[in-house]
């Protein structure tokens, strides 16, 4: 038997995606299907002229199509097969345990009940051992509309709170600093619900500090823009708070021009906890191993690097510690094995991968 070579490596290597966004792997074919079958005119003529309109200019030229998109999720059958289509494409790309945002607001605001949303999407997640992974549901507010608003989402979703691992922060980054939602964060965080929070995607270094000073972010999704603050670099290292970031997204969005000008490398090099994810993959290109196999190219990451990557997505995961010491055994087990498949893994529901309760049918 030859060594796995690094593509290889990269599909097999167990790894946790921490940055997905469940709207954003609706794709082309699903989209126009659900337009035909709920009576939902779109913008566009066919699927090619609907690939055409992928070309962006900024973020917010992506979430204008995005949120279109979304009026076609209408029924709770909808979510369930867009949310379990998504488990089934990151189980082959050897994800071992997810963590999935969803934009209630998204929904509500057209007219979706919440829980239309919720057991949607649940009842994909709790058949997630059928597929030997663990998973969470992250609430995520939109920062281009109002904190008041953002409390009204808490507020309702706050009954379901055993179906929640935690909230965080999306949507247009500019203008939106996260100092404009301390209190719903604060709320959010005494009601026992981990915190995460979209920053310095687009916004400053400054909206990193405040997502970590002001929200109490545990997580930075994206963070790119850190590389522009030595004293925050040095903050993010010391501290080991993990960075979520999505190459993919960032060279579509045009965060970078280039993948080669990416700073994923060099904040691996300063001693940060990067992680790799696929943000809105439908969107941009490519699932969490095309992310994986874009950035290694670009960067030349090598088997060492990228096992380390994979390594911090386990470890920056909110699971309790012994579903976080399965996950972490196997990992080395299947990075020193080295040759052949990765050893069989044990499927772990969602029962079992994090301390609060977890997703109900």
């Amino acid at each position: 038997m030859h060594d796995l070579s690094l593509q290889d490596f990269i599909q097999r290597i167990p790894k946790a995606e921490l940055h997905l966004h469940v709207e954003g792997t609706l794709e082309p074919e699903r989209l126009f299907q659900l337009a035909s079958q709920h009576g939902v005119q779109l913008p566009f003529d066919d699927l090619s002229a609907l690939r055409a309109a992928y070309d962006f200019r900024d973020l917010q030229s992506f979430l204008d199509l995005y949120y279109a998109g979304a009026a076609v999720l209408q029924t709770e059958a909808d979510f369930h097969d867009l949310t379990w289509a998504y488990l089934k494409r990151a189980a082959d790309d050897g994800v071992r345990h997810t963590e999935i945002f969803f934009d209630p607001q998204t929904h509500t605001q057209r007219g979706i009940a919440l829980t239309c949303v919720l057991d949607g999407i649940g009842s994909a997640l709790n058949r997630a051992s059928e597929l030997g992974l663990s998973c969470g549901l992250i609430l995520c507010f939109l920062r281009h509309l109002s904190e008041r608003e953002a409390l009204a989402t808490l507020e309702a979703a706050l009954p379901y709170k055993s179906q929640l691992l935690g909230v965080g922060l999306d949507s247009s980054e500019q203008g939106h600093p996260p100092s404009k939602f301390e209190q719903v964060f604060s709320l959010a965080r005494r009601e026992g619900l981990r915190v995460v929070a979209h920053a310095g995607e687009e916004g400053p270094p400054e909206y990193i500090w405040q997502a970590l000073d002001l929200l109490g972010a545990e997580r930075i999704d994206h963070g790119v823009r850190a590389i522009e603050d030595d004293a925050l670099m040095r903050r993010l290292a010391n501290d080991q708070i993990p960075l979520t970031m999505c190459p993919l997204s960032n060279l579509r969005l045009r965060v970078v021009d280039r993948l080669s000008d990416h700073p994923l490398r060099r904040m691996l090099d300063a001693g940060i906890k990067v992680t790799i994810n696929s943000d809105d993959p439908a969107y941009f290109g490519g699932y969490i191993a095309e992310n994986y196999r874009a950035i290694s190219d670009a960067l030349g990451l090598d088997r060492d690097a990228i096992g380390r990557i994979a390594r911090n997505s386990l470890d920056a995961a909110f699971i309790d510690d012994t579903h976080k010491a399965e996950l972490l055994a196997e990992f080395d087990a299947s990075e020193s094995q080295g040759r052949g498949h990765a050893p069989e893994r044990a499927a772990n529901g969602c029962e079992a991968d994090r301390s609060a309760p977890q997703q109900e049918s």
